[in-house]
């Protein structure tokens, strides 16, 4: 595995991204293709009175309209359906399709669409998440008990689904605990921005849909479609053309069902690409969230018990990931520390707002952010050192999560010891009244365990082809990792391995590129079939070379003799070989994640119940606050993470940093507004996102922790390194101005606001 593993080889896909000649998802087209336009809500709550579309279907140039009637199913991401195509009788949020044309041009589709006729009738909107768990609140979905469910949970009204922990005597413990803190903390919506908006291309032939689309989740794409169309998966193929990011915001399905139901109608291609201001609108940010902390903790610092609800914004319906996550927060809120008591609240709500969805990190920035800043207010009113209450709590290896899983190798406090040696000394400052601080902050993490399949096969000339399902959305676990392991362990040059595009048809199933998942679910799948290539190929060879098969070695494209360098055929005789004797030389290979034992009883309501590959972390971060302006510099960053095995080191540092920068974005700048239900920040122009200006320099160091279950001990790095940054960062900030902060982003409004109530309560 020399010269493989461990080393930074370049892309793939590198070349042509760089010189312009991939072809994006929004770039795909077919011949004959119509246009597709929707017309979406304009309300946010309405009863649809009349809606006719004669008139539009009889305009020049269109080929055909959809409404409700030609998509009737009921769909959801995993866990509860509560999703149409289009609004059917009830609008629910602003930006909801109602209908959709295909037309030989855009300027047809756009005049079909200002043909529609539609009556409505408004109803009461509902946007606050307390409000809309109060009893006397409208329903947003008067009918939620019919709505079918991956797993039993608590459901009522416009609580779309809760997840719960539980552990210990909390009430015990809270009557006699001489200290208890509480607080309450809030975050907005996080737009994934990915230079690429959605798109797809959906053609009608022989009985089934073939959809281009660049999702990082086929499969699932697949049988939400097959969903939404009341069809069999198998009716659908998903073929994956180059993803111009995605960040979570790419799983799920979002304009291919629009596309099928078009193409079936028009006969011929349809494509339909969102334009950046129904991307801002519709296509399904993180969630905004409220979360209430209270603690009890003893004289000396030490966590009794911790109680916890965590209010997150489902939006209008279940398309996106918020309702399958929901158990994340209280996995979050009690997988770094020790905290022997516990009961953990997490309640997904349906407001007539645009649907959220996953966003890299799902969940957990915003409840980092608020445990941190809790334990800094308990530190605060204890009188102790913010960082000494943190190691005296942090897990260390054989101590349990919340949910009673055993870690049996965290290095958090490794971490920790880590960051604060590349802490350094403090960075000079040209601002003689500027305020400064700094923070450190400890994270455990999941990969998500996912199953992959792959087949892999020996080409006629030697080289290795993989087929698999697994998207390569910018992380390098495709267009590297993969490639890396499966040339370790077949003795090939990187160079001669080969990774097909994503097709639904051709490969097996992947659980898509989430969660840093990828290197590890699909790289086992592709080592497995390696495995079994890698037998095959010394079979063959034991035959050519006369040899016994425990005397050969695989190495450089070539089977030898191990100590007779002179011995040896090359893995393109191998497989003409094969060819006429064995035959084509190929295999199948699979993954899926081992048990982990965990205390189910403590848990309702949870689709995720566990760490899987586990992952431990610290960041550091030194702060500038200019007292005058309220402005937040970032002037040092430093990252100590958990990479399991670094497989390719350069790849993993190239997510460190796009995700702590990602991070900088949702602790100082990022928010994406609402007004009525309506989405304010229509484009780039008005979502603030960090530039290459405001990125710090940011030290890092890898520490491999081998995971057994992983390729060659891999764990998943590409996620994490968004997670704990708004919470180091608004740590830093608070030491810095003195005062505590609650609420996201950090603005300069924000912290000028701060600063002054801080000055009228020390008069």
């Amino acid at each position: 595995m020399t010269g493989v593993i461990g080393q930074n080889h370049r892309r793939a896909d590198g070349e042509a991204k760089v010189r312009g000649t991939a072809i994006y998802g929004m770039d795909y087209t077919e011949r004959a293709a119509l246009h597709a336009k929707v017309l979406r809500a304009e309300v946010p709550a309405a009863r649809v009175v009349r809606l006719d579309t004669s008139k539009a279907q009889a305009m020049p140039g269109v080929w055909a309209v959809a409404t409700a009637a030609d998509a009737p199913g009921l769909s959801g991401m995993m866990a509860l359906k509560d999703q149409r195509v289009f609004a059917d009788g009830v609008i629910r949020y602003i930006g909801e399709p109602i209908a959709a044309v295909a037309a030989e041009t855009p300027r047809q589709a756009r005049a079909a669409l200002a043909a529609i006729e539609l009556e409505l009738e408004p109803l009461e909107p509902v946007f606050d998440l307390d409000e809309a768990l109060r009893p006397e609140t409208r329903l947003i979905h008067p009918d939620w008990e019919s709505y079918q469910t991956m797993v039993p949970a608590p459901r009522e009204g416009n609580l779309a689904w809760q997840a719960s922990t539980e552990r210990g005597d909390v009430d015990a413990v809270f009557a006699t605990a001489a200290i208890v803190v509480e607080d309450e903390f809030r975050s907005p919506r996080q737009h994934q921005c990915s230079i690429e908006p959605h798109a797809a291309v959906a053609r009608y032939e022989q009985g089934r849909y073939i959809v281009h689309t660049p999702t990082q989740f086929p499969f699932l794409v697949r049988g939400r479609v097959a969903e939404l169309l009341g069809v069999r998966p198998s009716e659908i193929r998903i073929v994956v053309p180059t993803i111009g990011g995605g960040f979570g915001g790419k799983l799920d399905s979002m304009l291919e069902p629009l596309a099928c139901v078009l193409a079936r109608k028009a006969g011929r291609p349809v494509r339909i690409v969102n334009t950046r201001a129904e991307e801002m609108a519709t296509a399904a940010p993180r969630e905004n969230a409220v979360v209430r902390l209270r603690t009890a903790v003893s004289e000396d610092g030490e966590i009794l018990a911790q109680e916890a609800e965590v209010l997150s914004d489902n939006g209008a319906n279940s398309s996106g990931e918020t309702v399958a996550c929901a158990n994340i927060p209280p996995l979050v809120l009690g997988g770094t520390y020790r905290i022997p008591n516990a009961r953990y609240l997490s309640k997904v709500v349906y407001t007539n707002t645009p649907p959220t969805a996953a966003f890299r990190g799902v969940n957990g920035p915003y409840c980092v952010f608020a445990q941190e800043m809790h334990l800094d207010h308990i530190a605060r009113e204890l009188g102790m050192d913010r960082r000494e209450i943190r190691r005296r709590n942090v897990l260390k290896a054989g101590e349990a999560m919340v949910n009673g899983q055993v870690l049996d190798d965290a290095v958090l406090t490794d971490a920790l010891d880590t960051v604060e040696r590349m802490s350094g000394e403090a960075t000079p400052s040209g601002n003689p009244k500027a305020l400064r601080g700094t923070a450190i902050v400890p994270l455990t993490w999941i990969t998500n365990p996912g199953p992959s399949g792959a087949n892999v096969k020996l080409d006629e000339d030697g080289s290795i082809v993989v087929t698999a399902a697994a998207a390569e959305i910018g992380t390098g676990a495709v267009a590297t990792g993969i490639r890396q392991l499966v040339a370790a362990e077949l003795g090939v040059p990187f160079e001669r391995v080969v990774v097909t595009p994503p097709d639904t048809d051709a490969a097996g199933y992947d659980h898509g590129a989430q969660g840093s998942r990828t290197t590890v679910g699909m790289g086992n799948a592709a080592l497995d079939a390696s495995a079994k290539v890698r037998d095959q190929i010394l079979d063959v060879a034991a035959g050519l070379l006369e040899a016994d098969v425990a005397d050969l070695e695989l190495a450089d494209g070539a089977v030898g003799i191990s100590g007779v360098p002179d011995r040896k055929v090359t893995l393109a005789e191998v497989a003409g070989a094969a060819l006429f004797t064995t035959g084509p030389i190929a295999a199948a290979g699979s993954f899926a994640a081992p048990p982990i034992p965990f205390d189910a009883g403590c848990m309702v309501g949870a689709l995720f119940t566990n760490f899987f590959a586990a992952t431990y972390h610290a960041h550091f971060a030194e702060v500038e606050v200019d007292p005058d302006t309220g402005k937040v510099t970032v002037l040092r960053y430093a990252v100590a993470q958990d990479v399991g095995k670094a497989i390719n080191p350069q790849m993993i540092e190239g997510q460190i940093h796009g995700g702590v920068v990602q991070g900088l974005g949702f602790a100082l700048y990022e928010n994406l507004r609402l007004d009525g239900g309506l989405v304010l920040d229509q484009g780039l122009e008005s979502y603030r996102l960090p530039t290459a200006l405001d990125a710090p320099p940011i030290d890092i160091q890898l520490l491999e922790n081998p995971y057994p279950h992983g390729p060659l001990g891999a764990k998943g790095v590409a996620e994490p390194p968004l997670v704990p940054v708004a919470a180091v960062i608004g740590c830093a900030v608070a030491d810095a101005i003195g005062v505590p902060v609650r609420s996201l982003p950090l603005s300069p409004f924000d912290v000028l606001a701060a600063l002054r109530d801080k000055r009228r309560d020390e008069v």
